[in-house]
């Protein structure tokens, strides 16, 4: 009998592999364990040549995902954001800026992102010029100003 046998992982396993990887196992644990909770398939030529098909795929919607990405970086980065609030005695904002107002804001200008993408280094109260990141893909990230001037 056979000392190991080859499996493709399905799923990401702690101290075996990560998912779609080719990996050798004890013919009993593969039989017993990873085949039948559908952690693993059995290494055959038909299975191999699938798996390496959607790894393919997967690798072309991630490279148009982050193009897609980059071009709305470039978008971003040349945005320039105007908000007018009431202040109070100092420049001081009744309230403050959130990323809600901000999204709102880069709507209104042709640029639709999601506010949970938006990160402030600060919280913004009150009037002046502040920094803005928005966090598009992984490591992908687009710097944006957004100007915040009293209301007349």
């Amino acid at each position: 009998m056979a000392a190991t046998i080859q499996v493709i992982l399905q799923q990401d396993l702690k101290n075996l592999g990560k998912s779609g990887e080719l990996v050798r196992v004890r013919p009993g644990y593969a039989r017993n364990y990873l085949i039948p909770r559908a952690l693993a398939m059995p290494a055959t030529a038909r299975n191999i040549e699938h798996v390496e098909h959607e790894q393919r795929i997967s690798a072309l919607r991630a490279q148009k995902a982050r193009s897609e990405a980059a071009g709305l970086a470039e978008k971003i980065a040349a945005v320039s954001v105007t908000i007018e609030r009431k202040v109070g005695e100092e420049d001081r904002l009744f309230g403050s800026v959130t990323v809600k107002d901000i999204a709102s804001a880069l709507k209104e200008q042709g640029v639709d992102i999601d506010r949970k993408h938006l990160a402030l280094a600060e919280h913004i109260r009150s009037t002046g010029t502040f920094d803005v990141t928005a966090k598009l893909l992984g490591d992908l990230t687009a710097t944006f100003k957004v100007h915040v001037v009293p209301k007349k």
